[in-house]
């Protein structure tokens, strides 16, 4: 079987640009690597990307200089999951209810490790996950 490195982007969709961009850079301090009309990228801790794509923009095919980039789209709530360590979940807590961002749920896993639970604006469920959620995290 041939081995995979990691997961290199996450994409989701939103109704209004500027209000994710303003959500995701002003709350959650990401900063954009890349962006034109369909989507804005977002580097995350320097190995992973995340996509936020105008809803129905990237529907079609987009071909470019290399090669062409099949449609795609999403619909509903989706679930991304940040990574932070132990003594920054607390800092992050403090840091949502400073932005008032509520807190919708937490959890105590069994390995040890915490997560807690949030919704940007499009309503797509965003969690903070410390060490110990998987066996391989």
């Amino acid at each position: 079987m041939p081995k995979l490195d990691g997961i290199l982007e996450t994409a989701i969709y939103t109704d209004d640009m500027d209000r994710a961009r303003a959500f995701y850079e002003d709350v959650l301090g990401l900063e954009p690597i890349f962006t034109d009309g369909r989507l804005r990228a977002y580097g995350v801790a320097r190995r992973s990307v995340l996509l936020i794509f105008k809803r129905g923009a990237a529907t079609h095919a987009v071909t470019i200089p290399g090669g062409t980039i099949p449609g795609h789209d999403g619909a509903g709530p989706l679930h991304i999951a940040f990574a932070v360590a132990a003594d920054e979940l607390e800092v992050w807590e403090k840091h949502l209810a400073a932005r008032r961002v509520a807190i919708e749920g937490a959890t105590a896993w069994s390995r040890g490790g915490r997560s807690v639970y949030f919704r940007d604006p499009d309503g797509h469920l965003l969690e903070l996950a410390t060490p110990g959620l998987w066996s391989v995290y």
